[in-house]
C-alpha cells in the first residue's frame, strides 16, 4: 500500500499549483450544421478574450470541426491580438464610445466600490483586463462578436494620462495636480 502511495506523490511533485499568466473568457460557442449525404456534419465557433488583469487583453475567434479545438484556436488567436488598456485606480480614465457596425459600446469611469456594470461581453473584457470598476451601456445591435470589436474600439481609443500630457506638452502633476 505505501509503494502506490509514494508514487502518487511523485506525480504531484512536478504539478506545481502555479498560477495561470492569462485568464481565459469564453464569450460564445456557436454550433453550424452542413447536411450531407450521410446526414447532418457540425462545426463550431468559438469567441474568447484573453486578459492578464494587468492592462492587457485580446480576443479571439476560432473554428473546427470540434469544440475545443475551436476554443483553444480562439484562444491562441486571442493571446495574438492583446492591447493595453489603460487602467486609473481600478477603472478607465475616461468616458469613451465605440462603434462597430450596428452596436454600440459606452464605457464611464466609476468610483471604487462600483464593480463591473456591464454585459456579459463587455464583462468579461474588463474582468479579463483588470478594470474592477466601470459603468457600461451596450446600444443596438446585441450580435456578441460585433459588441465584442465595439468595446475593442473602445479600448484603442482610449487615453491614459501620460499620453494626454504629452500631448498638451505639459507634465502629469499640472494636468491632474
Amino acid at each position: 500500500m505505501e509503494h502506490s502511495r509514494d508514487r502518487d506523490r511523485d506525480r504531484n511533485r512536478d504539478r506545481d499549483p502555479v498560477e495561470k499568466e492569462f485568464i481565459e473568457k469564453l464569450v460564445k460557442l456557436n454550433r453550424t450544421a452542413k447536411v450531407v449525404k450521410g446526414g447532418r456534419r457540425f462545426s463550431f465557433s468559438a469567441l474568447s478574450v484573453v486578459g492578464d488583469r494587468k492592462g492587457s487583453v485580446g480576443y479571439g475567434f476560432g473554428k473546427a470541426n470540434d469544440v475545443s479545438e475551436a476554443i483553444r484556436k480562439s484562444i491562441d488567436k486571442a493571446k495574438r491580438n492583446m492591447v493595453k488598456l489603460p487602467i486609473k485606480n481600478g477603472t478607465i480614465p475616461h468616458e469613451i464610445q465605440g462603434r462597430f457596425k450596428a452596436s454600440r459600446v459606452l464605457l464611464k469611469p466609476a468610483c471604487s466600490g462600483t464593480g463591473i456594470i456591464a454585459g456579459g461581453p463587455v464583462r468579461a473584457i474588463m474582468e479579463a483586463g483588470g478594470i474592477t470598476d466601470v459603468l457600461s451601456k451596450s446600444i443596438g445591435a446585441s450580435s456578441q462578436y460585433n459588441v465584442v470589436k465595439a468595446a475593442f474600439d473602445c479600448i484603442s481609443r482610449m487615453m491614459d494620462g501620460k499620453a494626454v500630457s504629452k500631448n498638451r506638452g505639459k507634465s502629469l502633476n499640472e494636468l491632474w495636480g
